[in-house]
C-alpha cells in the first residue's frame, strides 16, 4: 500500500501552505511580565527595533516599538484567520472596527477590497510572564470575490465547537473546529465571500491535541484537495506508521484515512485544508491578486485611499489594560463572549 504522505517538510517560524493557502506563520513567544503600560518590563535596548524577529530571550518585538506586534499596515485580495491559543492580541482597522480576543479565540478578517489593520499583543500580566502562541493563515480569495468588501469577524472560543474522540483505550482526543465540518460539529460561519463559505470547497482549519499513548485517526476527505498536517508541540508519533517528528509538515493525500499514535508526550496540529483554487497568483508583500497590473492597481489605489484612512490616534493603537476580550464592528455594535 503506497504512503499516505506526498512530502514531509521542516517548520520554520513562516509554514509551507498550498493553494488556496498562501501563509502561516506560527507566533509562540514567552514574552515577560508587563510594565503598567503593557509594554515588556525588560530591557529593549539590544533589540533592532520596528524589524525585530530574532527571538532574543525567546520572545520578539516583531514591528512593534513599545509594545510587541504589527502596526497599522494595508491589504487587499485574500483573508487572514488568526487563532490565538495563549494571550492576546488587540485589533484595530480602518472601517472603525476593533476588539481584543485571544485565549482560544479566532479573528476571520476579509481584507478584499483593501483595508488597514493593526494586530498589537498587549501585556497584561504584571506578576507573571506573558505567553503568546498564535498561528496566522493566509487564505486567499478567488478572483470574483477579491473585491469585495472588507469585513470582520470574531469566532470567540466559548462557540468554537470542539470533539472528544475516545479511542479502544479510552483516551480521549480534542479536536477544535475553526472551519470544516468534522462529525457532528458544525464550525461557525466564515465571512460571505470566503473560499470556506462554500462547503464544496472542502476548507478545513482544524487543531488537533492528542494525549500520550493515544491514537486518533485523520478520517479521508475527497480526493484532489490540499491537506497538510503541522506537528508544532510534542516530541514524535506514529504517523501512518512513519515515525514523525516535532516541528514537521506532512503534505498528505487528501481522500486517504491517516491514523495518528502517539507514545510521546501531548501532541498537538494544525491541519489546512482545502480545495485549490487554481488561479493565478502575484502577490507583493500586503497584496495578493491575479495579475501584475492588479497589484500596481493596489499599490495606487492605496496611496489614493489609504483604504479609508487611519481613525485611530496611534498606529499601535492598544485597548484599555482592562477591556477584557470584545469586538466592536464599524457600525458601533459591541460583542463580547458569553463567559460561564
Amino acid at each position: 500500500m503506497s504512503s499516505p504522505i506526498l512530502q514531509r517538510l521542516a517548520l520554520q517560524m513562516f509554514w509551507p501552505t498550498s493553494d488556496p493557502f498562501l501563509f502561516c506563520a506560527f507566533h509562540n513567544d514567552l514574552y515577560p511580565s508587563a510594565n503598567h503600560d503593557m509594554t515588556p518590563a525588560a530591557s529593549l535596548n539590544n533589540r533592532p527595533l520596528g524589524q525585530d524577529f530574532a527571538g532574543i530571550d525567546g520572545w520578539r518585538m516583531y514591528h512593534g516599538k513599545r509594545i510587541p506586534g504589527f502596526p497599522g499596515h494595508p491589504h487587499r485580495g485574500f483573508e487572514t484567520v488568526t487563532v490565538v491559543n495563549k494571550g492576546f492580541v488587540d485589533h484595530a482597522d480602518s472601517m472603525g472596527a476593533a476588539g481584543r480576543y485571544g485565549q482560544g479565540d479566532t479573528q476571520w478578517m476579509t481584507a478584499g477590497e483593501g483595508i488597514q489593520h493593526s494586530e498589537m499583543f498587549p501585556l497584561l500580566s504584571e506578576e507573571e510572564k506573558n505567553p503568546l502562541e498564535l498561528f496566522q493563515i493566509w487564505l486567499n480569495l478567488p478572483s470574483k470575490n477579491k473585491m469585495a468588501p472588507p469585513h470582520f469577524s470574531m469566532l470567540w472560543n466559548e462557540e468554537t465547537p470542539t470533539v472528544s474522540v475516545t479511542d479502544a483505550n479510552g483516551i480521549d482526543t480534542c479536536v477544535k473546529v475553526i472551519a470544516g465540518r468534522y462529525q457532528d460539529a458544525v464550525p461557525l460561519p466564515a465571512p460571505p465571500h470566503s473560499w470556506a463559505a462554500d462547503v464544496q470547497n472542502d476548507v478545513a482549519i482544524w487543531l488537533i491535541d492528542v494525549p500520550e499513548h493515544a491514537e486518533w485517526l485523520l478520517p479521508a476527505a475527497t480526493a484532489g484537495l490540499s491537506r497538510t498536517l503541522y506537528f508544532y508541540e510534542g516530541e514524535q508519533v506514529a504517523l501512518a506508521n512513519f515515525v514523525a517528528s516535532v516541528n514537521e509538515a506532512f503534505v498528505l493525500k487528501s481522500d486517504v484515512d491517516v491514523l495518528i499514535h502517539n507514545q510521546g508526550k501531548r501532541a498537538k496540529f494544525l491541519l489546512l485544508q482545502g480545495k485549490p483554487i487554481g488561479e493565478q497568483v502575484e502577490q507583493q508583500g500586503p497584496f495578493v491578486m491575479n495579475t501584475r497590473m492588479e497589484l500596481q492597481q493596489a499599490f495606487a489605489d492605496y496611496r489614493r485611499t489609504e483604504f479609508g484612512g487611519w481613525p485611530w490616534p496611534k498606529q499601535d493603537q492598544t485597548h484599555d489594560k482592562c477591556a477584557g476580550r470584545f469586538a466592536q464592528y464599524a457600525d458601533g455594535t459591541i460583542e463580547q463572549p458569553e463567559v460561564d
